[in-house]
């Protein structure tokens, strides 16, 4: 069972910002010197300097791990997760460079998304804050198509200026939701058959007034998910494709594709049709999400209090 609710924030969005300019630069000109095996010598001071010192990583970490794991979560293993979690960031500026000898990438049911694309039609592919996303998008350079993501302006401009940071020439197309025109260019973009890609495992303070923030189970006890980006989907009428970047160690990474959704025949239907799609949809997402933490634990990459054990709900109408 599901209570929708109001919430005056998110957890998420009070964290500060810890990646300063000169940081990036200065991250990237060692990983672009140095080499890749060299420079991730250097994330084991980093995840160990986390664990010790980054008392809301931590916990984050010991609460969701001893979630997936079923038991209380040792130290070694926060370690590990913040570990895997460096390791995918550092790897980001390599698939930023388009240096893709640098890995070994399994693509999984890669026709869930590359067969509609291939007949020019746009996809709406879906995501979490687990593996890495760079790697959808790598994957797509290489087959000659094109990714946008979707974000909040705020976000926008944040990601915009760390990527810039990293990777001055790469070539990233964003859409700031919330902005004058972003529905005619979310629209433009996926008639002319691209991806449009985005996050939703993160709840957003003013959220649209069409969508529901709703506690559904998760790892045991309700979190918080948004309907906003499948409703999104039923509006523009489009496929919605599950997809993650997993991160199995070392040089390797496995893309997974899944079919959440068809919206392509909703003209006509109903607001309860609609709307109970759009549910079932967001229950699929939810599921599927916690069968992959299962499998890959150390992929999720939410560190703050995930399951707003502070937040109190209250039923909207």
């Amino acid at each position: 069972m599901s209570t929708p609710f109001k919430r005056e924030g998110a957890a998420w969005t009070a964290e500060p910002e810890r990646s300063h300019p000169w940081m990036l630069h200065l991250i990237r000109w060692i990983a672009l010197g140095a080499g890749r095996r060299a420079t991730r010598w250097l994330l084991h001071p980093i995840a160990l300097y986390f664990v010790l010192f980054n008392g809301k990583a931590r916990r984050a970490s010991l609460d969701y791990l001893g979630r997936v794991l079923k038991r209380p979560a040792r130290m070694h293993e926060v370690y590990r997760h913040i570990h895997t979690f460096a390791a995918t960031v550092l790897d980001r500026i390599y698939f930023l460079q388009e240096r893709f000898d640098q890995f070994d990438v399994l693509v999984t049911d890669g026709g869930v998304i590359h067969v509609p694309l291939k007949q020019g039609e746009g996809v709406i592919a879906v995501g979490a804050h687990l593996g890495s996303f760079e790697a959808l998008r790598a994957d797509a350079l290489n087959r000659g198509e094109r990714v946008a993501m979707l974000m909040y302006e705020g976000n926008a401009r944040m990601i915009n200026a760390t990527l810039a940071a990293v990777a001055p020439k790469a070539q990233l197309h964003t859409i700031a939701l919330g902005q004058a025109g972003a529905m005619l260019q979310l629209r433009h973009w996926l008639d002319e058959g691209g991806i449009a890609g985005l996050l939703a495992d993160r709840t957003l303070p003013g959220q649209s007034s069409r969508s529901h923030t709703r506690w559904l189970d998760f790892l045991g006890q309700p979190a918080p998910f948004s309907d906003g980006p499948f409703r999104l989907a039923a509006m523009l009428r489009r496929r919605v494709v599950f997809v993650t970047g997993l991160y199995h160690g070392d040089h390797r990474y496995e893309l997974r594709f899944v079919e959440l959704a068809d919206f392509r025949q909703q003209a006509g239907a109903t607001r309860e049709d609609t709307d109970r799609l759009v549910r079932e949809t967001l229950l699929r997402y939810v599921a599927l999400l916690e069968a992959l933490c299962i499998e890959s634990p150390y992929n999720w990459f939410n560190f703050y209090d995930f399951w707003a054990t502070d937040a109190k709900p209250t039923a909207t109408h």
